[in-house]
């Protein structure tokens, strides 16, 4: 497996190394433990606090970005501008707001939450499983992504016509249309009717 920042270890302040910690949630998203990353992402899965963004620009077309084909989980596919997991005890909007910058340079103009969605989505080709209790947020972007490349491979910005013509072409994140669709009230209110989301 290729180690990217998603899969290393960190330093801890006494300069150990640690383990990548996930937030383990009951169904009603209520903390009940940690998990290290990969192995919540083992077959069956454990039910786990993550998020999903979805960035917009002035045209209200939605930025994409292409998983870095090095990532070890759902790597080269397209998905929302950015998702991840929060670290035990951070606030999802913080992490939303913080691995954006990360993964794509920019830091949102405007950062609202969007609901909750909980799934259960198994990936084929990495046979990893995605059991998440996912909190969403819509937002916008006026800055030009400057990608990691560890993390990111492109970006685009779609129109909903354009998606629609991208996602019958292209693999996307087996997770995506669960969290766009649960977003969509609130992309609509954010883009207005005129974007045609």
């Amino acid at each position: 497996m290729p180690i990217t920042p998603a899969t290393a270890t960190h330093s801890s302040s006494n300069g150990t190394a640690d383990a990548i910690l996930l937030e383990l949630v009951d169904e009603n998203g209520v903390t009940v433990g940690t998990a290290e990353k990969l192995a919540a992402h083992q077959p069956p899965g454990q039910l786990h606090r993550a998020f999903s963004v979805f960035l917009f620009d002035e045209r209200g077309r939605l930025l994409l970005q292409q998983r870095a084909l090095g990532k070890y989980h759902s790597p080269g596919v397209w998905s929302n501008t950015c998702c991840g997991h929060p670290y035990p005890g951070e606030a999802p909007f913080a992490a939303a707001a913080r691995r954006t910058f990360e993964e794509l340079g920019v830091s949102p103009s405007l950062l609202a939450e969007a609901g909750t969605v909980r799934y259960n989505h198994p990936d084929p080709a990495s046979g990893l499983v995605e059991q998440e209790y996912n909190h969403l947020f819509v937002g916008l972007v006026q800055a030009a992504p400057r990608p990691d490349p560890e993390e990111v491979a492109e970006t685009v910005l779609v129109t909903p016509d354009e998606l629609a013509e991208r996602h019958a072409k292209d693999t996307f994140s087996a997770w995506f249309m669960t969290v766009l669709d649960a977003a969509r009230p609130a992309v609509r209110e954010l883009t207005g009717a005129s974007a045609g989301w």
